[in-house]
């Protein structure tokens, strides 16, 4: 008589995704909508990073780019990335460093910008041109988002972003610079788009 075999109740293996919130100028982890989408996005069973990047009054490319390579240190196609402000051309910046054959899930870009603006302690992050195609061969899928009453980045950036990058560009309003000075402490538009592209 041969013995039945039991049933295996084994679950498939939950696919570990990954965010890394990049702030930006004059920021910090626990600024503004930051922590609220870390907290969101853990409740989804997310391992989610915000990293406190180096002189955040007086910052230097070499030293945001090396903090977040701590963190982001072995970035695959279940990592994604969201970047506010000066943090969004530190994302582009980390990007064109990566090896060619790493590629990461997804980067929501909000209130970017691709020139100095006329600040001076940013143009250190501009001294080369972005490199839009080495940005792309390592991630597909970007999403521009802006608001139309920015009061410290014009939206024709986010138009050349959307165009350099072949992102989806959401434009909105009443956001200003999505600072926490501004009132915005939760982006439920942003958790909506990441689910999007990681489905």
């Amino acid at each position: 008589m041969t013995k039945s075999k039991k049933p295996t109740n084994k679950k498939p293996e939950k696919i570990h995704k990954k965010l890394i919130i990049v702030h930006g100028w004059k920021g910090a982890p626990e600024q503004g909508w930051y922590p609220w989408l870390k907290s969101e996005m853990e409740r989804k069973d997310w391992e989610v990073h915000i990293p406190a990047l180096p002189n955040s009054n007086n910052p230097k490319i070499h030293e945001w780019l090396g903090s977040l390579a701590q963190v982001a240190d072995s970035v695959d196609e279940n990592t994604y990335m969201v970047g506010h402000s000066l943090g969004c051309v530190t994302i582009l910046k980390f990007l064109e460093n990566l090896d060619e054959k790493q590629k990461i899930g997804g980067v929501i870009l909000i209130a970017g910008f691709d020139n100095p603006l006329g600040i001076k302690e940013v143009e250190n992050f501009f001294q080369g041109p972005l490199n839009w195609d080495k940005a792309k061969r390592t991630c597909k899928k970007f999403i521009v988002i802006h608001s139309e009453d920015d009061h410290g980045v014009p939206a024709d950036n986010g138009i050349r972003m959307k165009n350099n990058l072949g992102a989806k560009k959401i434009l909105v309003n009443g956001y200003k610079h999505f600072s926490g000075d501004d009132g915005v402490n939760s982006l439920p538009l942003v958790i909506e788009e990441l689910l999007e592209i990681s489905s």
